[in-house]
Order: structure tokens, then sequence, then C-alpha cells
């Protein structure tokens, strides 16, 4: 299918710095063809005016649970722990196959309506969320969720259903996969081993939580002498590409580590700061080189899977923390949402940036609205007044999956019926006005 873009503003990559220019956008099957110039021979079958619209590459959420959207506002004010074991923990026992099925429908529907194309995900029942991602014509990288001691059952199945579920879904070249060793405290450094070894003999990337709390590093600390971190080296969990989510309590020894051995960090904003986790440097890692990306967590801990949400709390987080306001600058914040992104998942030679030849995966905003007006510094307005309402069209891998605000892919309201039965049958229905 042929799409033209004609007459928008964009986003585009340019030698010093991305830029808003006038354009139109050429896409043929799942890829960008031109950008600008119409090229020879292209046949349109569908034209999108842009005429007050501004184009964007599709946002890339490095860090989620999609399974928990229905665990939204079920689980707030506590401590990191006792929301993980006391309130998380015994939802997930009682969730289902279904369970799973629904949350990841409506965490997508979510990112789909404010402009995310691309999520890491990481999940418990397998085929679920593949299933969803698979329907819904969203992109995905998913890893089954690992805990394990030592080269135990337990642990040996978690891996098992990892390689089922990525050989099952060999036929969507949408999906990725990459391995999921949950965190620290839940595989021990004879696990992290295995794992390591299998994700190395499998060419398959890593997805870990680290130094998300206190409570996590005094743990680790007392158990191995050293910070989660530097556990994660030694047991070579860095020997392959790497994303570490959140990275809040870390040393500046653990930050050199990161850099040394490449490894992707995402920061969470709105899930550290609601769990009482704190911030993550990300100015000092910027510094130091490291690949800083962004992601929401699960719903569960957030309560949005709006990346525009957490771009804006990125964009001011750093400034006050560190008390300057040239730290993380709006620029830096969208290459963070966008092409960091892309590279941490190994993606950014397909996506994360307006191209020639990359997957046309892409967000389409109405300009036309209280928040973006006046159109001083677009750049800006995506950090500092965006919400997310403003995406009205998305397209991912060359197809629509949202125009005019509608998803084309999935039945919405059959998805919040869904979901209002999952929670009535776990007895989430708390109504509280």
């Amino acid at each position: 299918m042929g799409i033209v873009l004609k007459d928008v503003l964009a986003i585009l990559p340019g030698k010093e710095k991305d830029e808003v220019r006038a354009t139109s956008i050429y896409i043929e099957g799942n890829r960008i063809a031109a950008v600008g110039d119409r090229p020879e021979g292209f046949r349109e079958d569908k034209v999108i005016e842009g005429k007050d619209r501004l184009v964007i590459p599709g946002l890339v959420n490095c860090h989620t649970h999609s399974y928990m959207a229905f665990m939204r506002n079920v689980a707030d004010d506590l401590p990191f722990m006792d929301w993980l074991f006391g309130t998380v923990d015994p939802i997930e026992q009682q969730m289902t196959d279904e369970d799973t099925y629904w949350g990841a429908c409506l965490a997508i529907l979510e990112m789909v309506k404010s402009g995310t194309t691309c999520f890491n995900d990481m999940q418990m029942n397998i085929h679920q969320t593949t299933r969803a991602v698979k329907e819904s014509g969203m992109r995905a990288v998913i890893s089954r969720g690992l805990v394990g001691s030592g080269n135990d059952e337990a642990g040996q199945m978690r891996l098992r259903q990892a390689y089922e579920e990525r050989d099952a879904a060999k036929d969507c070249d949408r999906l990725t996969f990459m391995l999921g060793p949950h965190a620290p405290y839940t595989c021990d450094d004879g696990f992290m081993r295995v794992v390591s070894e299998e994700a190395k003999k499998n060419g398959m990337r890593i997805h870990v939580h680290l130094s998300e709390s206190v409570s996590e590093i005094e743990q680790i600390r007392e158990k191995y002498g050293c910070t989660p971190i530097e556990m994660a080296a030694k047991n070579g969990l860095f020997d392959v590409p790497a994303v570490a989510a959140h990275c809040v309590q870390v040393t500046e020894a653990d930050m050199d580590i990161l850099k040394e051995k490449q490894v992707s960090v995402v920061t969470n904003p709105a899930s550290n700061m609601k769990l009482g986790n704190g911030f993550a440097p990300v100015a000092k890692m910027l510094e130091k080189g490291i690949n800083v990306c962004l992601g929401t967590d699960g719903a569960a801990s957030n309560n949005s899977l709006n990346m525009f949400h957490e771009l804006n709390l990125l964009a001011l987080i750093h400034k006050g923390v560190n008390k300057t306001p040239q730290c993380v600058s709006a620029r830096e914040g969208f290459r963070i949402a966008t092409i960091n992104g892309a590279k941490a998942l190994g993606l950014d030679q397909e996506i994360g940036s307006i191209e020639v030849g990359k997957k046309a995966d892409l967000a389409v905003l109405n300009l036309n609205t209280p928040s973006l007006t006046p159109r001083n510094n677009l750049v800006a307005g995506l950090s500092y007044s965006a919400n997310g309402s403003e995406v009205e069209t998305v397209i991912i891998d060359g197809k629509i999956v949202m125009e005019d605000r509608k998803v084309l892919t999935m039945d919405e309201e059959l998805v919040y019926k869904k979901i209002d039965g999952i929670i009535t049958r776990m007895g989430l229905d708390k109504k509280e006005y």
C-alpha cells in the first residue's frame, strides 16, 4: 500500500540536531520510500493531508509490563517491597492467560492512542502478549520474566517457555525477543550465569531490573558484598547487549560499568517517584555517554503508559534535581524517547527516526490544539506542553493502526468490557468516588 503524508511538518534528523521541516513523506509497503520529493513510479493508495499536522517517529517505550494494565489504581501509596510482594504478586498468582491477553490489549490501546509504536515488555503468561501484538499491529520486544536459583528446574522451565514463545512468533517480524532475568533479588548469581550463557549461545539481548530501590541495594550488598550492577556484571549479564531498567540507586563505579559494557539504561521517572525510589542520575549518565532511553514501567506502578507524560517528567525532574535549566534538554528528551530507545532494542537501523529505508512507524499530531499553540518550538512543545491527546493518526509497519483517534485494529469497547470482568472476578473493583 502506498501512503502519502502530504505537506506536513516533520521532525527529521539533521547533521547536528533534529529539526522541524515542511515536507511530504512517502510510504511504500512497510517502509519510508522518500522524504521530500515524490519517488519515481510511486503509486498512492491513501493520502493524508498534512495541513496543521506534525509527524514524529513513533515513541519507543523501553520498559513496561503490559499485562499489568488492569492493575491500574489498585496498588497505590505503598513501599516498594510491600507493593511488589504484598499486592502485585498475589494478583499475578490469580491471573489466567486470558487476563494477560486483555491486559496487554488495554495497554496497547493506551500506548497507540498516545503515540507509542514499539514497546519492550517483560511478561509472565507466554503467547498472550504476543497474541495481542499480532492482532493489534503493534511492534514489541518481548521477554518472558525469568526467576530462578542456580540451575533449578523452575528457572529451566521459564527458559524453555521463553524459547517456545520466540519460536512460535517467527511468522511476525514486528516481534523480537530478549531474555528477561527479573532482578537480583529474584535471580541468584548462579541463575544469572545460566541466563547469560543462554543469551550468548542464542544471540539474544538481556532485559533486567537493576538498582531500583534502597532495599534492593541493601539486600544484594548483604548477600553478595556488591551492588546489583556489579553483581550483574560479574555474572555475565552484560556480556551481551543489555537493557537495564531503573538504575536509580547507582554509584559512580556502577555508571562506569554501564558505560564500559555499553548497557542501555531505561529511566522510568513516574514509577520511580510513585514508589518512593528516587531519581536515576540521568544527567551524569548522559555526560558519561551511556545510552539512556525512556519507559513507563507497568500501569500498576505508574499508573499511565503515556510516553508524553514520561517525557515531560524526564525534561523537568533533572533540571530541578541538578538545579540547572540546561539539564536534559527537550531535544535530548526527544531522542531519549525515540532513537535511543530503538538503539537499546537493537532496532535503530529500522525505527526511531524518519529516514528513507526505515520502517514506517510514525505518529501524526494535530497542531490545532491549545497545548501546541503557538508553534514557537515544536520539539520543546513535545516535552513541555503536549499530553498525548494531540496524536491523531498512528502508522506501524506501514499500516494505519489509528486514524482520527479511532483504533482500527481493535474493538475498544470490548477491551473495556473484558477488563471490567477481570477486576470484578478478582475483587479489585473497590470503587471510591
